[in-house]
């Protein structure tokens, strides 16, 4: 897809959102807000024209303990729901993401349903999935 059909697809999800003010994408193909307690960002890629849609976890202040994004991996694996993105560790903002990545222009209103579930499935994640792989990988002191 152009940067042109993501600026709009972006667009259109966030006024579904009430967003009045047409937020979406800039030049260099970023963008990102807030959804009352979540966050999502979007990535078009150039080259390939895929559009990438992250839905914030959890963002740690410095490089996670060994372990802890095996962690939330694994939970993927289990079948925790992930609102159908895939675990996404950021390395240069130490971010976790649940991540979804559209290779062609999806329906504006299959992309709305879609990333509606991300964001609530993130913010699972950022609760109850986050504190059960703590529990599991970073050792009582």
């Amino acid at each position: 897809m152009t940067l042109e059909e993501a600026q709009r697809l972006v667009q259109s999800f966030m006024r579904a959102h009430g967003d009045t003010e047409g937020s979406g994408l800039n030049a260099k193909g970023f963008g990102g807000a807030a959804l009352g307690e979540a966050q999502i960002y979007f990535e078009h890629a150039k080259d390939s024209g895929a559009l990438k849609c992250s839905a914030l976890i959890y963002r740690f202040r410095d490089a996670p303990r060994p372990g802890v994004i095996d962690g939330f991996r694994a939970e993927e694996k289990s079948g925790t729901d992930t609102g159908g993105g895939k675990v996404d560790y950021e390395t240069e903002n130490k971010s976790l993401f649940l991540s979804r990545t559209y290779g062609v222009l999806p329906a504006e209103q299959q992309f709305k349903e879609d990333l509606d579930r991300l964001v609530e499935a993130s913010l699972n994640w950022g609760e109850e999935v986050f504190n059960r792989v703590a529990d599991r990988t970073v050792p009582a002191k």
